[in-house]
């Protein structure tokens, strides 16, 4: 696809579907976020996560759905704070947050007896929201139809550009592969790849990182390879359905990076993002360094 063509389907898409509820006061809470923490020189990453809608009518009843409730973009976020990011954290409406995420199912069980453990847990969640809210390293924004997602998505990147290397994007919501146009409600069309004016023109300078989620393990890092390749970012984590909850690849231009849980970890209750997370801040760090050194 040339780049001319490219670029009318991505306007295209973006002429085709509504900019959503309170476009312009979240890109002014979102500018504000930033400003304020590219003046302390703080790492901002933004990332994604949960499913988007595709309506089926104009006035939405019906709609496409995926699976995704948002279990990896809302710990990850988590783990962004520990390293001392800024995390801007693009949510569908309604899917798991950071650190509300682990009482959500349970509430009426935090608020009866509970043992020391599960207190002294709790306690260190608290602690660490706290420390994100009154640092102000957290900003949610929410989002609910797939239009609604690429229009923030390609708002927020373009408020990203300032920062350059600092800045990071982790892509982890589940976006729909088919669009239905406004005014074409029966008739789907096929969701242009925004990852190309994304790393091109709207974030050229930022450590963007993408996901690759497969049934087959076979293929996994063939198609993770060829995306990298075809989108010209920095990091594909690739990872198989059934076992996503305990092993991921960071694959990259020259390397494939395995990071898994022990059973010792599993039976611990520690989530795969916070390894990853560290295992990410640390290449963006390389990344940042190599950027400053050319």
């Amino acid at each position: 696809m040339s780049a001319t063509t490219g670029a009318t389907v991505y306007d295209d898409f973006f002429e085709k579907t509504a900019l959503p509820d309170k476009f312009e006061e979240k890109k002014s809470e979102i500018e504000k976020f930033i400003t304020l923490h590219k003046a302390d020189n703080r790492r901002v990453v933004l990332v994604t996560s949960g499913g988007t809608t595709v309506p089926l009518e104009s006035r939405t009843v019906r709609f496409i759905d995926n699976f995704s409730i948002g279990t990896r973009g809302s710990a990850s976020a988590e783990y962004f704070l520990d390293h001392d990011y800024a995390v801007i954290f693009l949510h569908r409406q309604r899917s798991l947050l950071p650190f509300h995420r682990h009482i959500q199912h349970n509430i009426l069980d935090c608020l009866t007896i509970m043992k020391d453990e599960t207190a002294t847990s709790l306690l260190s969640i608290l602690q660490r929201y706290h420390d994100a809210q009154s640092k102000q390293r957290l900003l949610p924004v929410s989002f609910t139809s797939l239009g609604d997602y690429l229009h923030m998505l390609r708002a927020v990147c373009m408020l990203l550009q300032p920062l350059g290397c600092q800045a990071m994007l982790y892509l982890a919501a589940a976006v729909s592969d088919f669009y239905i146009p406004s005014n074409m409600m029966l008739s789907l069309q096929l969701v242009p790849k925004m990852l190309t004016p994304l790393v091109k023109d709207w974030t050229p300078q930022a450590f963007v990182i993408s996901f690759k989620l497969e049934t087959d393990k076979s293929i996994l890092i063939r198609k993770a390879r060829k995306a990298l390749e075809e989108y010209q970012h920095k990091v594909v984590v690739a990872n198989v359905l059934d076992t996503r909850k305990t092993e991921v690849v960071l694959v990259t231009n020259d390397s494939e990076e395995p990071i898994r849980l022990t059973q010792e970890e599993v039976a611990n209750g520690t989530e795969i993002e916070e390894k990853l997370i560290q295992t990410l801040s640390s290449h963006h760090s390389k990344f940042c360094a190599s950027q400053e050194q050319s």
